[in-house]
């Protein structure tokens, strides 16, 4: 029998039930794919996580799983690690390993928890009529692709546009066969905000991610090439909404700053 220390952290935010939940799980044991695939669905998060042992390096291996695959780096899911760990001992910095041997350096900041990622770039690209339509989007300021994430970005006239969002998700799945997702993005009328975003991701995940890291790792630079700056505030307006400061430190690397909160702890039991 395995007991597995598990929690749910609401991730990007300072209140409960806000922001984008996770799950996470400290084994200390290996689990194999197939039963941590299983977990990532019994718990019905957009993502859980699952940390291993501490080595001689101050390295965490860490995997994460969406209840329908295996996903490479999940930004909120590390951040919910993040907090479990801060919680947990009296570490305010380690390293995390991802399946793809990324190092994800973590650190606690004033309250705030930190994490470094790797930025990434975008390319021009057509995206099909009956994609828009299906977003329910009659026109676009710009289509671009990020490739090592498989998602396409759009950026549209208006946040209220972006908010008042109502897709037809069975429609949206069916409009493209190669991509992992879609993110909406618009300028921000907020004064305490940059930009906002929408993530949509039927094909690989949950219909649409509250609050999402992984793709500010090409968002960010979008958005710091075109207001040119370096520091921004982002929103992402879904139904929870969640926020996070980012920084781009140089042209590979970026920092993701923000706050979490456990609502759940427990034990699985295998």
């Amino acid at each position: 029998m395995k007991n597995i220390e598990t929690y749910i952290v609401d991730s990007f935010t300072d209140q409960p039930f806000k922001g984008n939940p996770a799950g996470v799980c400290i084994v200390p044991v290996e689990l194999s794919d197939s039963e941590m695939l299983s977990i990532a669905k019994e718990l019905g998060l957009s993502e859980t996580a699952f940390i291993g042992e501490l080595n001689e390096n101050n390295e965490y291996p860490i995997r994460f799983f969406s209840p329908v695959m295996e996903i490479p780096l999940c930004g909120h899911a590390t951040l919910a690690s993040s907090k479990v760990l801060f919680e947990k001992t009296a570490q305010n910095s380690f390293t995390f390993v991802n399946i793809q041997n990324l190092k994800l350096p973590i650190e606690l900041n004033d309250g705030f928890i930190k994490m470094r990622f790797p930025i990434y770039g975008t390319i021009p690209t057509e995206v099909p009529f009956e994609l828009l339509k299906a977003l329910g989007i009659e026109e676009v300021n710009n289509s671009v692709y990020n490739a090592e994430t498989k998602i396409v970005l759009l950026e549209i006239q208006s946040a209220e546009i972006l908010k008042d969002l109502t897709p037809n998700f069975d429609k949206l799945k069916k409009s493209h066969k190669e991509i992992n997702g879609v993110l909406i993005t618009a300028l921000s009328t907020k004064a305490e905000f940059d930009f906002e975003s929408r993530y949509f991701w039927p094909w690989s995940g949950t219909n649409e991610d509250p609050v999402t890291g992984g793709t500010h790792t090409f968002l960010a630079k979008y958005w710091g090439d075109k207001l040119k700056r370096s520091k921004m505030n982002s929103f992402q307006c879904s139904e929870r909404g969640g926020f996070m400061e980012v920084e781009l430190l140089n042209e590979e690397q970026m920092t993701i700053k923000s706050k979490a909160q456990i609502v759940l702890k427990g034990k699985l039991i295998l």
